[in-house]
């Protein structure tokens, strides 16, 4: 038989309460998840079903009422954000997330490239790394890599989108969280930016967890599909699974 996998992250019966006087509300509901090595897991669900307060209870930015958030069999469940960060990276839906706004692209990814490791690389010396900073933007497609010396803030949304993305990524992270990081684009920046993705996610062999507000994404995108409704995962489908689904099947999903 062969070897059982090992998940590199799981939340087991993860909960969250909010009570404010009288009013006791579950946003998260005895959420129990494995995510594997190399999964690329898409999440689907309607306002309030959950999804981003999934993605904070992992990432640390959300205390749990009751349940265990583990990383390499490490429990991580009381652990900051901070103490996460070696192993957790995040694109958010907003585009000025991620990056700051005054501090140049090259500046942007130097911080990035600190992620985990001793402090070594300085401002100062960025003109060493300008070279690879420049190859690793100009996978983008979009120009970006002609604007190192440019202020991230006077970028456009799609280029400081793909920033977040590349500064997310830079180091490999255990987990990649994608935040809807294509919901503010239009339409043609959007497709751009899931190629980019996919071809990141794909190269350095990334473990990458997407919410997506579009189905078609869902369906094109990954190797698992999780469907989440009033706090709770209703749906954890394997590739084999979700391939067979059409655009229809989703919305009797959602019923």
């Amino acid at each position: 038989m062969p070897a059982e996998k090992t998940p590199i992250i799981s939340l087991k019966n993860a909960t969250k309460i909010i009570e404010n006087g009288d009013e006791r509300k579950v946003i998260l509901d005895n959420v129990t998840l494995d995510i594997y090595e190399q999964d690329f897991i898409t999440v689907l669900g309607g306002n309030g079903a959950g999804k981003s307060t999934l993605f904070n209870a992992i990432s640390g930015t959300l205390t749990l009422s009751s349940g265990q958030v583990i990383i390499n069999g490490q429990d991580v469940t009381r652990k900051s954000p901070e103490k996460r960060a070696k192993d957790i990276s995040r694109v958010f839906q907003d585009p000025k997330m991620g990056t700051a706004p005054r501090m140049t692209v090259a500046e942007n990814l130097a911080i990035a490239a600190l992620r985990g490791k001793k402090r070594n690389l300085k401002l100062r010396n960025i003109a060493a790394y300008k070279k690879e900073f420049s190859e690793i933007a100009e996978q983008i497609g979009n120009g970006l890599e002609k604007h190192l010396d440019t202020p991230t803030g006077n970028l456009s949304g799609g280029q400081r989108q793909a920033l977040s993305l590349l500064m997310a990524t830079i180091v490999a992270p255990e987990l990649l969280l994608l935040d809807e990081h294509t919901a503010a684009l239009d339409p043609k920046t959007s497709v751009a930016l899931m190629n980019l993705t996919e071809s990141l996610v794909i190269r350095q062999n990334l473990t990458a967890l997407m919410i997506t507000h579009r189905m078609e994404d869902a369906l094109k995108y990954g190797n698992r599909l999780i469907v989440m409704k009033d706090g709770k995962i209703v749906q954890d489908l394997a590739a084999d699974e979700k391939s067979q689904l059409k655009l229809e099947d989703f919305y009797r999903i959602f019923d």
